[in-house]
C-alpha cells in the first residue's frame, strides 16, 4: 500500500469522512506547500502527545486539570453529563450553564459492543456519592443510544441523594413540522405548555 493510500485510509476513519472526502483531503494536502503539511503533522503529533482527558471530568486538556475544573466561579453542585468533549463546547455556547461537566466518553451501544464498562460511569457515581452534587443534568444526544444511556444513568443514580434531570427536547425554532421526526414530536407533545397565562 502506498503512503497516499495510507493517508486516505487514515482520514476515512475520522467521523463524517468517507473515502471520497478522504481522497479530496489527501490530494488537497498534496497541492499545499510542504511546510503546511509538516505543520499539520506536527500539530497532530503535539495533540496526541500533550492532550489527555482531565482525570476528574474527562474533558481534553494539556494541563493537570482542565479549565472547567480549575475555575472557582463554577457551581460544584451542578453536574452536566455529556457523551463526548464536543458536548461540553455545545453547552458552553449557551452561556446558561455555570456548573461542572462529566464526559462519558461515548454512549451505550450493545450492537457496537459498547457496554457500561466502556464509559466513565464509575467516576460519575463516585463524584455523586462524594457529596456536594445537588443536580445531575443528563445532556446525552437525543438518539436511541443517548436515550438508553440517560436511562441507564438515571437508574444507576436511583437511591443517591441527587436530583437527576434531562435536557428538554422538542421542536427547533424555524423548523417545519412536516420534517420533524416522530420521537422529537412525541417529546414536544409530552412537554407542551399552556399559553396565554
Amino acid at each position: 500500500m502506498s503512503v497516499i493510500e495510507d493517508l486516505i485510509t487514515e482520514l476515512a476513519r475520522l467521523p463524517g469522512i468517507g473515502r471520497k472526502t478522504a481522497q479530496r483531503l489527501t490530494y488537497h494536502l498534496l497541492r499545499q506547500p510542504t511546510d503546511r503539511a509538516v505543520h499539520l503533522a506536527e500539530g497532530l503529533q503535539s495533540v496526541a502527545e500533550r492532550v489527555a482527558p482531565c482525570p476528574e471530568w474527562g474533558t481534553p486538556t494539556e494541563h493537570e486539570r482542565c479549565g472547567y475544573c480549575s475555575d472557582p466561579k463554577r457551581d460544584d453542585g451542578l453536574l452536566c453529563v455529556v457523551e463526548e468533549p464536543s458536548g461540553v463546547e455545545v453547552v458552553e455556547r449557551s452561556t446558561e450553564f455555570r456548573g461542572r461537566y462529566h464526559v462519558l466518553g461515548g454512549h451505550l451501544s450493545p450492537l457496537d459492543g459498547v457496554g457500561p464498562d466502556a464509559l466513565r460511569l464509575e467516576p460519575l457515581v463516585r463524584r455523586v456519592q462524594g457529596g456536594g452534587v445537588r443536580e445531575v443534568i443528563l445532556a446525552t444526544n437525543p438518539s436511541m443510544e443517548g436515550e438508553a444511556t440517560a436511562t441507564y444513568i438515571q437508574q444507576l443514580l436511583t437511591g443517591e441523594r441527587v436530583k437527576v434531570t434531562r435536557l428538554a427536547r422538542g421542536l427547533p425554532m424555524g423548523g417545519d413540522l412536516e420534517y420533524i421526526d416522530g420521537v422529537t414530536l412525541s417529546h414536544a407533545l409530552l412537554a407542551r405548555e399552556e399559553v396565554g397565562r
